[in-house]
């Protein structure tokens, strides 16, 4: 895991003063760390009898795009108002100030599907939480909640106790 850590770009001030932002894509740019970085949650989840992978707007499309065609299932976006072309179902959540919503299509998840649900990081976890939710309310069941980054001093897990949760880096640690 410390080779990944490694691929990850700390920018200072981004996006605003006093925030140390992790960028992910100088890990993406390293065809052996996204593999990498992919196929820790394909081995998690190889015989887990997985029956879609979610991924939240916009870089937990990227890893749960690869990761659901890696273990041979559909991939489910999850984005913001406004942006799937079907009928929807939604989810507002609150934020440090104020609210936001989430949306998928309404036939996306069958009752008693197996979900693996992945984002590129964890902050806070309002919207890993709504999402999580989100599929519950569908009959889908949450294997488990994964994210590339956790931003630990954030507390974010604790939004996402009643669900498995599993990150492939913390920080600060």
């Amino acid at each position: 895991m410390e080779a990944l850590k490694k691929k990850i770009r700390e920018i200072p001030d981004f996006p605003k003063p006093g925030i140390l932002f992790y960028d992910i894509t100088t890990l993406l740019r390293d065809g052996q760390a996204f593999r990498d970085a992919v196929g820790v949650f394909v081995q998690r989840h190889r015989d887990n009898h997985i029956s879609a992978v979610v991924g939240i707007e916009a870089r937990g499309f990227i890893f749960a795009a690869a990761v659901a065609h890696e273990l041979g299932v559909g991939f489910i976006p999850v984005r913001k108002p406004g942006k799937l072309p079907y009928r929807t179902i939604r989810k507002s959540y609150s934020l440090e100030y104020g609210t936001d919503t989430i949306e998928m299509h309404e036939d996306a998840i069958q009752p008693g599907e197996r979900i693996l649900l992945i984002d590129d990081l964890i902050a806070t976890g309002g919207t890993a939480r709504a999402v999580a939710e989100l599929i519950s309310e569908c009959g889908g069941e949450v294997v488990e909640v994964g994210f590339v980054i956790e931003l630990d001093f954030l507390r974010g897990r604790e939004q996402l106790r009643d669900y498995p949760v599993f990150s492939i880096l913390r920080y600060p640690a």
